[in-house]
């Protein structure tokens, strides 16, 4: 196993090449339960659209025990708040890589997954959540609207009532309801999850690669609506981040802390 070299604005996310091309991305702000800053999107973002240019053949995200992120660190996301999730915000970028990149990814995901650490999954070729995994989408309770697609994909996935109950109560769910709505593959223990979404992502590299790069894009044909709602969402989000009912929600975030 031989480390990558940081790219800048690394601090909080750890890149490790694994046999076959896979790259393990890591993230580590535990004091902070990985909560995601602008330089941490970027670094991410990074690593899926270089891939191919780097030799990397699949890509595992990781947290570390009992936490996967909470979700934007909602400090450094006001500071960045003027362009929303639309169009040159990281975390804007960051997930609409997520709908066009070519790389297989895998998340193992052990414990929270707030917000973006639940609609990241819906992108994600393969997902496993440990026993403890707990995910939730805050957006309207933030006065903001869904992101990543998770809009349209959430309903088609789960249907329209458990996506309301998901996306408009913010209801959080485990691991088990997670994986019987096929958000996730399986339920694996906090000891192995890592090391079987690695398994995983050794076995896709190791496949002929153009016959699983024809495969994947097949399977993701669609991709069009997908980033048209990204967009939409995108703007709408942009929209009610500069009104008063976002505001109002992120002071009191904020308070509570």
């Amino acid at each position: 196993m031989d480390g990558i070299t940081p790219q800048a604005g690394t601090d909080h996310v750890t890149i490790t090449r694994h046999d076959k091309g896979v790259v393990l991305v890591r993230m580590n702000r535990f004091d902070k339960k990985n909560a995601l800053t602008g330089a941490m999107y970027d670094t991410m973002r990074g690593v899926i659209e270089n891939a191919s240019a780097e030799g990397t053949r699949a890509v595992v995200f990781a947290g570390g025990p009992g936490v996967f992120t909470s979700g934007n660190d909602i400090a450094d996301f006001m500071q960045r708040s003027a362009g929303g999730a639309s169009a040159g915000s990281p975390a804007g970028d960051f997930i609409r890589a997520l709908a066009t990149v070519d790389v297989p990814m895998i998340a193992a995901v052990d414990g929270l997954a707030i917000g973006v650490g639940t609609t990241m999954l819906l992108h994600m070729d393969l997902a496993y959540a440990s026993p403890s995994a707990m995910f939730r989408m805050p957006f309207v309770d933030l006065g903001l609207v869904p992101e990543a697609a998770s809009s349209l994909l959430l309903p088609r996935l789960a249907g329209m009532k458990k996506a309301t109950e998901y996306l408009m109560l913010a209801e959080s769910f485990g691991a088990k309801e997670a994986a019987e709505m096929g958000l996730v593959n399986a339920v694996v223990s906090s000891e192995e999850i890592e090391a079987k979404a690695l398994a995983v992502a050794t076995k896709l590299a190791s496949k002929p690669p153009i016959a699983l790069a024809h495969s994947r894009r097949l399977m993701r044909k669609g991709s069009e609506e997908i980033r048209a709602r990204m967009e939409e969402e995108g703007a709408l989000f942009a929209e009610l981040l500069k009104g008063d009912e976002a505001k109002q929600a992120f002071m009191a975030f904020m308070t509570r802390k």
